[in-house]
């Protein structure tokens, strides 16, 4: 597999022959002379290793070891010692290093097969960490978010992007699954063992924005107690997602066009430059050219981000998704309520879902149908769905109301589930008490109202 190393060693022969043996087997070696160079070098990049004496100057190994392990995905350790302090070695292998290897090397074989184990368990956390970040994003099908004829060509999109470390634009209405995409997009990559780190950038206080994108150092403002590492800082080896980045201030759009240019950044009220080994997704549900246009929004950074743009289709472009999508959310929620079986829908409610333009998309979807699921007895009625969905249907036929196509199954359910209330069933569905008498008048349903 494919690893980044880096050798702390201050012996300059020794630390070269390292280097030279482990770049000849297809590895990528950075190198360090001492504890202080290389703590510097582990804090602003990311290794999956560390070869490191551990007796040197100014910083020991054990002491850079120690130093590191609070470091978000701290690189597993491998002590190089002399014959005569094995008995230090093995105490900081009880401390949580890998292994140690006696210096000088015994040949190149014992240093390639040490260091290959050693990158079998990077990789089976790599697994292990991709698995847990799959289970937490809560990740439907794949089959599911690319639902429709008019995400086909969103797919492959994805598919071919994935791959590459190209910077992604989404574009897309609330609601249409951006940050779904983008989490597609980094457990496809190369990166999915690393993290993916959303920030939504019109959620945070413009005041708070710039430390919570890059962290800031201990006194950096009021209430600055200690260090803290931002977003980009987190992100290190995996994606950060920028949602609503058209809200950002332009302040702060002149220094990420910074950090894209030159993958470099400092935390507020701090000095030392942090690589940010980052892949950078942003989203917008403004239409950012315009913004531009407007002079809301920096050119150059738009082109930045606009390396790879995929737009999302509304929801009321994807009619043909929303059986596959309503069937998914009835069986979520019907487990999640506990029930024995996933709730139903009728027909004709389905129907009627299919013809509602979703302003707010498939986030708005789902919530008419976890509704939908706490109030059905039985299968999901128009008499379960919120007024202002049913409402359009009225100005359609203002005469017959929103029961035009369903009535007679929609207020039986709904006299049904209020008792033979009446004044309680109209009111549930939309409609006065006095249509409602009329409507059961003309349909020929007498019921006894219960006191």
């Amino acid at each position: 597999m494919s690893a980044t190393i880096l050798i702390v060693e201050d012996d300059a022969v020794f630390r070269e022959l390292v280097a030279t043996i482990l770049d000849s087997a297809g590895y990528t070696v950075a190198t360090a002379c001492d504890g202080g160079e290389g703590l510097r070098r582990i804090q602003r990049e990311r290794f999956d290793l560390v070869l490191c004496d551990l007796k040197m100057p100014l910083r020991s190994g054990l002491e850079l070891f120690r130093a590191t392990r609070g470091e978000p995905a701290a690189p597993l350790f491998i002590f190089i010692t002399a014959f005569g302090r094995v008995e230090e070695a093995v105490s900081a292998i009880k401390e949580g290093a890998f292994d140690f290897l006696s210096k000088p090397l015994k040949d190149p074989a014992s240093l390639l097969e040490t260091v290959a184990r050693a990158m079998e368990q990077v990789e089976l956390e790599r697994m292990s960490v991709s698995l847990q970040e799959t289970e937490a994003a809560g990740l439907p099908p794949e089959e599911l978010i690319f639902a429709g004829q008019a995400m086909e060509g969103v797919r492959k999109l994805v598919q071919d992007v994935a791959r590459t470390p190209a910077t992604v634009l989404l574009h897309g209405e609330s609601g249409t699954g951006k940050e779904l995409i983008a989490r597609m997009i980094h457990l496809a990559s190369p990166r999915k063992a690393g993290p993916f780190v959303p920030l939504n950038c019109a959620a945070i206080p413009e005041n708070l924005l710039e430390s919570e994108l890059f962290g800031h150092e201990r006194g950096a403002f009021t209430g600055a107690t200690q260090a803290r590492r931002g977003k980009f800082e987190l992100a290190q080896g995996g994606t950060i997602f920028l949602d609503e980045i058209g809200e950002m201030p332009q302040l702060l759009q002149a220094k990420l066009l910074r950090v894209l240019q030159e993958r470099v950044f400092e935390r507020l009220g701090g000095s030392l430059q942090i690589k940010a080994d980052v892949r950078v997704i942003a989203a917008s549900n403004r239409d950012l050219a315009r913004e531009v246009a407007e002079k809301r929004f920096r050119e150059d950074l738009y082109y930045r981000l606009n390396v790879f743009p995929i737009s999302l289709p509304p929801l009321r472009e994807r009619a043909d998704a929303v059986p596959q999508l309503v069937r998914h959310f009835c069986a979520r929620f019907s487990a999640a309520a506990g029930t024995r079986r996933p709730t139903g829908i009728t027909s004709g409610t389905l129907a009627l879902l299919q013809r509602h333009t979703w302003p707010g998309n498939v986030r708005e979807l789902q919530n008419v149908i976890e509704r939908g699921v706490i109030l059905a007895r039985g299968e999901i009625t128009p008499a379960e769905l919120p007024p202002e969905l049913l409402a359009p249907l009225m100005e359609e036929a203002p005469r017959e109301g929103i029961l035009k196509h369903h009535e007679k199954e929609t207020i039986c359910k709904a006299l049904q589930q209020f008792r033979g209330n009446r004044r309680q069933t109209a009111e549930a569905l939309g409609i006065s008490l006095r249509t409602l008498q009329y409507r059961l008048k003309e349909l020929g349903l007498l019921v006894k109202e219960e006191p």
